[in-house]
């Protein structure tokens, strides 16, 4: 990977961050690589360095569109299951990628249509997970789900989330989903609080074609898309997903793995 200009996305309005995003532009062209926090110089970057949580990278990977740069995420926020590069590894980091000794892991993205009537009236994609949630507190959607055309089940929940193996540790885990290996493709489809007890969470091929119709509908019922881009929903709008042929590729040196990132994030043993 040549890289000869890089694109810088941070969390907005935070001075600490904005500090350590200057610096890092500084250390490229120190190096004769152009870098710049303009979200425009993307059209011509070769790659992108992520500088905050898990949000500001699923935000950089929306920003970026259909031209998917390679990512490098450096953590500068919570949790941070995407961004696995500690701020204390950032140069070591950077020097092994320009170096070019890095893994490469390419993640599934989901595409994401709703459907009224006959038109469709929103399009979206999704790196991590679709929640179709009712926005007053306590209060039940009543949801259909379809697989390749085929009831699943009719669901009186809380919500339902559609979520990518990326996606798996974030609601998803929250709600009771498994954890799923990024690597894979796989859509994993959880209730959030079903009225049924016995309806579980279920991991479905990549290749399915997921389609949740909305039965009822209060006044506030949403498809949020990778929990930044909310969407209202009527009675009988269809929200269909399927995997996109667009995948995000993130890079990191080669001693990181996913493993570590789960035992660090998850306290496990």
């Amino acid at each position: 990977m040549h890289i000869r200009n890089v694109v810088i996305v941070t969390k907005p309005k935070q001075p600490e961050v904005a500090q350590v995003a200057s610096e890092v532009v500084a250390w490229f062209e120190a190096r004769n690589i152009g870098a710049s926090l303009d979200p425009a110089f993307a059209a011509t970057a070769d790659l992108c360095v992520v500088i905050g949580g898990d949000g500001t990278l699923l935000a950089a990977a929306r920003l970026m569109g259909d031209r998917q740069l390679p990512i490098v995420a450096i953590n500068h926020g919570g949790l941070g299951f995407l961004t696995e590069v500690t701020l204390s590894e950032l140069y070591p980091a950077l020097e092994e990628v320009l170096g070019g000794r890095f893994v490469t892991d390419r993640r599934m993205t989901m595409d994401v249509r709703v459907v009224r009537g006959d038109s469709e009236v929103g399009r979206y994609r999704a790196l991590n997970d679709v929640v179709i949630h009712q926005g007053a507190p306590a209060r039940i959607v009543e949801m259909e789900a379809r697989v390749n055309g085929q009831e699943v089940a009719k669901f009186r929940s809380d919500g339902l989330i559609v979520a990518t193996p990326t996606g798996s540790t974030a609601h998803n885990l929250s709600a009771g989903g498994p954890i799923v290996f990024p690597s894979l493709n796989a859509m994993i489809l959880t209730p959030i609080c079903s009225h049924t007890l016995t309806i579980r969470p279920i991991v479905l091929p990549a290749e399915s074609r997921i389609d949740i119709s909305v039965r009822v509908a209060g006044d506030e019922v949403y498809a949020t898309v990778d929990g930044q881009v909310d969407m209202k929903l009527e009675r009988a709008d269809s929200v269909m997903i399927e995997k996109s042929p667009l995948a995000v590729e993130l890079v990191a040196p080669p001693n990181k793995n996913y493993f570590d990132v789960l035992r660090g994030k998850l306290k496990w043993g």
